[in-house]
C-alpha cells in the first residue's frame, strides 16, 4: 500500500472540516492566491510563520475530490503548471464557484493529542468571483435606491457618457425588449471600462460574469433616473431587479456563503493608488459594504440566512506586495488598515477576528537599489509580460495613510503631492528546493490567521 493508500484509510466520515471562502476586489489575484496557498501546504519548506508546518505538527498534505458534486472542481493542477512551468505565466481569472479540498494529516500532540492520536483536517476552499460579493448590498435596496446611488457615482468613470446619452433617447413610458437589450448592453460596456480602469463597486457583478445567464431578462436592466418612476420602463426594470435578487443573488449565498467559515478578501490597493483618489474612495467602500454583511448578528435577510452561524475570522490581503521594496509594505498594511477602520469600527463582531495584510501569493521579483536624479530608490527588478528584465520603483507611500484617504474623501481629482505607478510583472522561472512551495511573500502568516488555530 503505497502513502496515498495509507493517508486515505485514516479518514474518517467525522473528521473536522474548515470551509474558507476567497475571494477578492477587481483583479485581485485569487486564482494565484488559492494555487501557491495549496501548493505551500503540500510543500511545507517556505511556510515558516506557519506553527504547525514549523514544529512537524502538520505531516502531511493531499488533495481529494471536492464534496460538493455540482461544484466545478477549482483547476490546481493546471493553474500550478501555468504558474511553475517552463515558461510561466499568469493563468486565467476566476470566472465561477469553483472548490477544492485538501486534506491535512495532523500529528497528536499535547496531552490529549497523545490519547487521540493522529487526526485528519480537511480544508475545503471556495472561489467565486468578487463582483458577486458586492452584490449583497443589493438586497436591502429597492430599484429606485439602486438607480440613484449608479447614476450618481458614475460621473467621470469610463462609459459613463455613452450610458447617458443611451438614457437621453429613451421614451420612459414605453417598453420594448430591444431598448431594454441596448440600455444594459451599454450600462454593461460601462461596467466593464470602470473595472478594468480600477474602480471596485460595479453591480450588479453578474453582469461582469454572467455565464449561462447572458442575455436572460433578469441581466437585462439598467439603471434609471427617478424622472422615469413612473413609466413602464422603470416598472418593468424594477420587476427584473428583484428577480435578479431573488432567482440570482440569493440561491448564491445560500448555497455557498451560508456555510464559509473563514474568509479572504484579496485587495489590489496598489492598483486603486495608481488609479487616483476617486478609485481609493470607491474601493474604501466597497470594503465597508463587505466587512458589513459579513456582521455576525446583522438584521435582515442575511442573518435569518446565516442563521446561527458565522464567519469566525476574515483577512483582508493587500496583494501584489512584490511590487513593493520590504522597507514599504509596512505602509501598504497601514493604508488597508486605515481604509477599513470606518467599517470596523461600526461594525460589532462578536467575536469574529478581523485582520490587515500586506502579501504575494507568487513572489515575481527580487529587490534591487536604482540611482535617480543623483539619489538611491528601493525598487524590485522582475520580467515583464514582453520577456523584458526592469527595475521598477513605483513611488514612496506616504507613511501617513490619510495622506491618500483624505483627498479620496473629498473627491480630489487627483494626487498632489505623489506620482504611484504600477508594472505588470511576469512570473519569475522557479528554482525551488525539494519540499518547498512557490515563493511567495506571507502567505504562511496568513494560512496561521486563517487555519493556524485549527491545526
Amino acid at each position: 500500500m503505497g502513502i496515498g493508500s495509507t493517508l486515505m484509510a485514516g479518514i474518517g466520515l467525522g473528521d473536522p472540516v474548515i470551509r474558507l471562502g476567497v475571494t477578492g476586489l477587481s483583479r485581485a489575484g485569487k486564482t494565484v492566491f488559492i494555487t501557491s496557498l495549496v501548493a505551500n501546504l503540500m510543500d511545507r519548506g517556505r511556510m515558516h510563520a506557519l506553527r504547525a508546518a514549523a514544529d512537524g505538527t502538520l505531516k502531511a498534505a493531499w488533495l481529494q475530490p471536492q464534496p460538493d458534486d455540482t461544484v466545478p472542481r477549482f483547476d490546481f493542477e493546471r493553474h500550478l503548471s501555468a504558474l511553475t512551468g517552463p515558461q510561466p505565466h499568469w493563468p486565467e481569472g476566476t470566472r465561477h464557484v469553483s472548490q477544492l479540498r485538501l486534506s491535512l494529516r495532523l500529528d497528536g500532540k499535547g496531552l490529549f493529542g497523545g490519547l487521540t492520536g493522529p487526526r485528519t483536517l480537511h480544508l475545503d476552499i471556495v472561489d467565486y468571483p468578487g463582483e458577486w460579493l458586492l452584490d449583497l448590498r443589493l438586497m436591502e435596496k429597492d430599484f429606485s435606491e439602486w438607480s440613484a446611488e449608479v447614476l450618481d457615482r458614475m460621473e467621470g468613470r469610463p462609459g459613463a457618457d455613452e450610458y447617458q446619452s443611451a438614457l437621453s433617447n429613451v421614451d420612459g413610458d414605453r417598453f420594448d425588449e430591444p431598448t431594454a437589450q441596448r440600455l444594459a448592453q451599454t450600462y454593461t460596456a460601462h461596467l466593464h471600462a470602470a473595472r478594468d480602469a480600477g474602480w471596485s463597486d460595479c453591480t450588479p457583478g453578474r453582469f461582469l460574469i454572467p455565464g449561462e445567464m447572458e442575455g436572460s431578462p433578469a441581466l437585462t436592466f439598467a439603471p434609471l433616473p427617478a424622472s422615469f418612476a413612473e413609466g413602464r420602463l422603470h416598472k418593468e426594470f424594477r420587476r427584473r431587479f428583484d428577480a435578479y435578487k431573488s432567482r440570482v443573488v440569493k440561491p448564491f449565498f445560500r448555497e455557498h456563503f451560508a456555510r464559509i467559515d473563514r474568509q479572504v478578501v484579496l485587495v489590489d490597493v496598489l492598483g486603486a493608488i495608481h488609479q487616483g483618489p476617486r478609485a481609493v474612495e470607491d474601493m474604501r467602500r466597497a470594503m465597508a459594504d463587505v466587512l458589513t454583511a459579513f456582521r455576525p448578528g446583522r438584521a435582515g435577510w442575511l442573518a435569518q440566512l446565516l442563521g446561527t452561524r458565522r464567519v469566525e475570522r476574515i483577512l483582508f490581503a493587500a496583494t501584489k506586495a512584490d511590487h513593493l521594496h520590504h522597507v514599504q509594505h509596512n505602509r501598504l498594511t497601514a493604508i488597508l488598515s486605515a481604509m477599513l477602520r470606518e467599517a470596523r469600527d461600526r461594525a460589532d463582531f462578536s467575536g469574529a477576528r478581523t485582520e490587515a495584510m500586506s502579501i504575494a501569493a507568487l513572489r515575481a521579483t527580487t529587490e534591487d537599489t536604482i540611482r535617480q536624479n543623483g539619489e538611491e530608490l528601493p525598487a524590485v527588478r522582475g520580467r515583464l509580460l514582453d520577456g523584458r528584465q526592469a527595475a521598477f520603483y513605483p513611488g514612496e507611500l506616504p507613511t501617513d495613510p490619510a495622506a491618500l484617504l483624505h483627498p479620496a474623501r473629498d473627491g480630489a481629482p487627483q494626487w498632489l503631492d505623489g506620482d504611484y505607478a504600477i508594472m505588470n510583472f511576469a512570473p519569475a522561472p522557479m528554482t525551488a528546493r525539494p519540499g518547498d512551495g512557490p515563493p511567495h511573500i506571507r502567505l504562511d502568516r496568513a494560512a496561521e490567521f486563517l487555519i493556524g488555530d485549527r491545526l
